[in-house]
């Protein structure tokens, strides 16, 4: 296994580790939880940047990637919703997964079709897991320091930055899965 496919297994690993860390209590667990997302994180913008570079582009890890990314995101999503981050939460989880679940429908349809094509991540995908994954970092810098600082109005500053850039990552996450469906439609054919 090359380096870049370590990388996503080792973001896989993490993300049980992050859940934890976000969901036991124990001192400053939302702190280990951010630095745990964050580390994850860069193990995703480093995987693509050294396959590329180093020519170790495989099928597997442009399949594995966007797995891994899904596991790691939707896991803070879940840890957010069990931790009452609100109403609004429950409909970004619902529009992400509907878009997740969507585009892998559409990836095993086009692997099992007679080119066998694997749907790589494309630029609108990568923006819309570098905007979740920084709403999830704030989301999870507004649970650590709204347990440190006893203002509210810096918590409902915190809080207010964390929704819009929340809000911005979903209608990102339409708009790439509109935008993977427009260029994969040949792969949509009910009659097979």
């Amino acid at each position: 296994m090359n380096l870049p496919n370590r990388l996503t297994v080792m973001r896989i690993i993490m993300t049980p580790l992050f859940m934890a860390a976000m969901m036991i209590e124990f001192p400053h667990h939302y702190l280990v939880a951010l630095v745990l997302f964050i580390v994850a994180s860069l193990t995703d913008m480093l995987d693509g940047k050294i396959a590329r570079a180093r020519n170790l582009v495989t099928n597997f890890g442009k399949f594995l990637d966007p797995l891994a990314d899904k596991m790691l995101t939707t896991s803070a999503f879940l840890g957010f919703l069990a931790k009452g981050f609100g109403f609004g939460i429950v409909w970004v989880l619902f529009i992400v997964l509907f878009r997740e679940f969507m585009i892998a429908s559409l990836r095993l349809v086009a692997v099992s079709s007679e080119n066998k094509k694997v749907i790589p991540a494309n630029m609108w995908g990568k923006v819309k897991t570098v905007t979740q994954m920084a709403a999830i970092i704030i989301g999870l810098a507004v649970m650590y320091v709204g347990g440190l600082v006893s203002s509210e109005a810096v918590n409902n500053i915190l809080m207010l930055v964390f929704n819009i850039v929340l809000w911005v990552s979903t209608v990102v996450a339409v708009i790439s899965g509109a935008i993977y469906m427009k260029d994969s439609f040949e792969f949509i054919d009910p009659s097979k």
